[in-house]
């Protein structure tokens, strides 16, 4: 997969990019990442991406020109790209969503910056808006590494384990279950007996009644209502 990155701080993404899984999968050719400064695509001495805004009010507005001839630009180099606005108006990422955009050959990422991206923007050259959550922060550069490492994580071969990726969070609706290693006791708190029971089948169960209380606890949101947790806690118990 190639994901192209257009930001004014290309210099945020040079650790991140080296490091950890998607420094490996980089290595690895698993994983094509371009990062493009804004400020390259524009054509004034002072290299400006930004004006006071039409009607007034707090704050600047990116101007369209520069976005819309670094997306055409490096559109053009290659497969054309899924083109995805980092943006608090955007559908909230998740992990459907994530998979959805492994399946892509291509995405490109806006990072915007300032009080907002002129809206001739989002008319012209982006094919949707994607947010992580409903809260504001200063521009698009931290979404778009949540992107990168969300979707990077269902590449074939960029996490070692396949497994660990079937068995994370939200693949089956639920919470994860409770992980433990060694030591066995931490200040007075022992790993679970069935954990080291041996018993596959016990601990299958288990772990399935633990990520059903996680979620009821900590997302209740992520059980459709109490049908949805009727529904899924004698999938456990039968299996006693």
């Amino acid at each position: 997969m190639r994901i192209d990155v257009i930001t004014i701080f290309p210099a945020v993404f040079r650790e991140f990019l080296g490091a950890s899984l998607i420094g490996r999968a980089v290595a690895a050719g698993l994983l094509e990442v371009h990062v493009h400064d804004l400020r390259e695509y524009t054509e004034d001495p002072h290299r400006s991406v930004d004006d006071e805004p039409y009607g007034g009010g707090g704050g600047m507005v990116m101007t369209a020109p520069p976005w819309l001839r670094a997306v055409r630009a490096v559109s053009g180099d290659g497969p054309q790209p899924h083109r995805i606005l980092l943006s608090p108006q955007g559908e909230r990422l998740d992990d459907a969503r994530v998979r959805s955009l492994a399946g892509e050959e291509r995405l490109m990422l806006l990072c915007g910056r300032y009080e907002a991206i002129d809206e001739r923007v989002r008319m012209l050259v982006v094919d949707s808006e994607m947010s992580i959550g409903d809260y504001v922060l200063s521009g698009g550069e931290v979404p778009a590494m949540t992107v990168i490492e969300a979707v990077s994580r269902h590449i074939p071969g960029v996490v070692g384990r396949p497994e660990s990726v079937e068995n994370e969070s939200f693949r089956s609706g639920l919470l994860d279950h409770p992980h433990y290693t060694r030591p066995r006791t931490v200040e007075g708190i022992e790993v679970p007996d069935v954990l080291r029971s041996g018993d596959h089948a016990r601990i299958d169960v288990w772990r399935r009644e633990q990520a059903l209380e996680a979620t009821r606890r900590k997302r209740p949101d992520l059980l459709a209502g109490d049908a949805r947790g009727r529904e899924v806690a004698p999938k456990a118990s039968n299996r006693r």
